[in-house]
């Protein structure tokens, strides 16, 4: 007869198909119904944060929930700072683990759920009679909230007969939230307004738009008011047209791009959190710039923001769209839409004034018409070498943007080098560009993040882009990594035989630098170890070898593994910015 531990592992596979772990006397029943009882894929990572973090990566790759998995007290606190990043970076995903007997905690046996609890993750007991309803119940409050949770199998429960596993509902997910209420309505029709009467209007949108699917009615927003537009990091690629999109606000942020910005007179930000690093610091608008927030969360969430709507993204820029392009109340609505049909039309009052005031006032030439939007989304190109002799980081980031493979997933792990992809390496979409591990500021998440991406987007390149601090805290999923990706995996580590960050804030405070400097490792050699290919970067010549890495057969190609000696003395603008700040 079944056990517990496959009733949670052939329920979880009716709603999950990537499962990643390590195994552990705790898991290993319910790894063995999974290998043997489902269609389900069971990735190994040889360290078990990774498992969380590759469960992590699969979904900002995929938008698919995913599974990691582990053993019970050494092997669980072995997840925490993952768990954290994804509680903090609002991604759900199910970590099944072993616990502590029914009967109550061995000498070796933590409280796991107070662990849990601490990072901010809920957990799901099993037990012989509920495990299946129990592992649904997990599953949808994990898409739900958008958060990780935990499901814990009792280690005296894990083998115990169970009976048939009994059909299990599909998780209920709440349909996204529309604006709804008077107030709701009039601020909308306030922002319609602004965006209507404004000289410089500017979009800005996150990745809470791109989770709510709106970057096609943000693209006509756009279009329908002639204003320029821009992305949080995390939200790169939501809007369709590029030729006018300034690309990342913050301290990414190309210089020019960011003085265009704070020219704007009304901006309008989407399903982004503005927090400390887009908002330069509370600098990215000028005192005069009226700024309208839509998001989910309860409250606007910064002090700037002088006009707030909740709901979701997708919703309120097709509502906005109707009200500045001259829409009655009549116009078909989409699936949760406000028209006629819609469920919500009673909630938001029609704005056929608004609407036709909006349409006379766009410019015939719009702001977005009369600046030069390459040109100040443009960076420094950087020198071939520092003065230092090493490699000048930009030059390098521009000169393997040329070469990258345009199908690429990039997958970054934290530290002082995250400013060089994200400012020199563009990428088609938000689900292209991920960073795991800066919402809960962390390092050494980077391999096992290219791991789930990889399995994720089995068709893309991967693209790890790590410094040697991190990768040295993680280097036990460079083997997981090179075995995940295969020819489709390359890995560029910035090493500075430093922990760059640190050198750049309290090294220049004159503290004592020696715990902040690395001896210099050969990582080269260390993916030749696992069988990658290695290549120590020395010029901007040695990067010949990913030109011709690209052009070759993925399925007979290794893992490319570039060892970027860079300098250290060259710092990321995100970086000086900080450092003025703490100054």
């Amino acid at each position: 007869m079944p056990t517990v531990s496959a009733h949670v592992a052939l329920t979880l596979a009716q709603h999950i198909d990537a499962v990643f772990g390590v195994m552990g006397n705790g898991n290993a029943y319910f790894l063995d119904a999974l290998e043997k009882q489902t269609d389900a894929v069971f990735t190994a990572v040889r360290h078990e944060q990774g498992a969380v973090v590759a469960a992590d990566a699969h979904f900002r790759a995929s938008g698919r929930i995913a599974a990691g998995t582990s053993t019970y007290g050494a092997g669980f606190t072995n997840t925490i700072t993952a768990l954290a990043e994804a509680v903090q970076a609002h991604v759900p995903l199910v970590l099944v683990v072993g616990d502590e007997p029914t009967s109550g905690p061995r000498p070796w046996d933590v409280d796991q759920i107070a662990l849990a609890s601490a990072v901010g993750a809920r957990t799901y007991t099993v037990g012989r009679a509920d495990a299946a309803a129990t592992t649904v119940i997990a599953i949808e409050h994990a898409l739900t909230y958008r958060v990780p949770v935990v499901l814990a199998i009792p280690y005296d429960v894990a083998a115990l007969d169970a009976g048939e596993v009994p059909p299990a509902p599909e998780p209920r997910v709440p349909a996204p939230l529309a604006p709804r209420g008077e107030f709701a309505g009039g601020m909308l029709d306030e922002i319609a307004q602004a965006l209507a009467g404004a000289e410089r209007p500017f979009l800005l949108a996150g990745r809470g738009a791109w989770l709510a699917g709106a970057g096609a009615a943000l693209g006509e927003l756009a279009a329908a008011t002639g204003a320029l537009t821009a992305s949080s990091a995390l939200g790169r690629g939501v809007f369709p047209e590029a030729q006018y999109d300034l690309g990342v606000a913050g301290g990414f942020g190309a210089d020019g791009a960011m003085e265009l910005i704070r020219t704007a007179d009304v901006a309008v930000v989407f399903g982004a959190s503005l927090n400390q690093f887009t908002m330069r610091f509370g600098e990215l608008f000028a005192p005069g710039t009226r700024v309208f927030q839509v998001d989910i969360s309860p409250a606007a969430t910064h002090p700037h923001v002088g006009g707030f709507v909740r709901g979701d993204a997708r919703l309120a820029a097709e509502e906005l769209v109707r009200r500045v392009t001259g829409a009655t109340a009549s116009a078909p609505a989409s699936e949760h839409g406000f028209g006629a049909e819609s469920r919500h039309a009673e909630a938001v009052p029609s704005a056929k004034g608004v609407s036709d005031a909006a349409s006379e006032a766009v410019p015939a030439r719009p702001w977005r018409e009369t600046v030069d939007v390459p040109a100040a989304r443009a960076y420094a190109p950087g020198d071939d070498l520092a003065p230092d002799g090493r490699l000048d980081p930009r030059s390098a980031a521009r000169r393997i943007a040329e070469l990258l493979p345009q199908d690429r997933v990039v997958v970054s792990d934290g530290g002082h080098f995250i400013g060089w992809a994200n400012m020199y390496w563009p990428v088609a979409a938000p689900d292209r560009m991920m960073m795991v591990g800066t919402a809960f500021q962390s390092i050494g998440q980077g391999w096992p993040s290219v791991v789930g991406a990889a399995l994720a987007r089995r068709e893309s390149t991967v693209v790890l882009t790590s410094g040697d601090g991190g990768g040295l805290m993680a280097i036990a999923d460079l083997e997981s990594a090179v075995r995940a990706a295969g020819g489709r995996g390359i890995a560029v580590i910035w090493n500075d035989a430093a922990y760059g960050a640190e050198v750049n804030l309290y090294g220049l405070k004159g503290l004592a630098e020696g715990p902040m400097r690395i001896p210099e490792v050969d990582f080269a050699a260390f993916g030749a170890a696992v069988g990658a290919e290695g290549v120590v970067v020395r010029t901007l010549a040695d990067l010949d070898r990913l030109e011709t890495w690209a052009a070759e057969d993925a399925a007979t190609r290794r893992f490319l593994l570039l060892d970027l000696r860079i300098s250290g003395d060259v710092i990321a603008p995100y970086q000086q910015e900080i450092i003025r700040v703490n100054s």
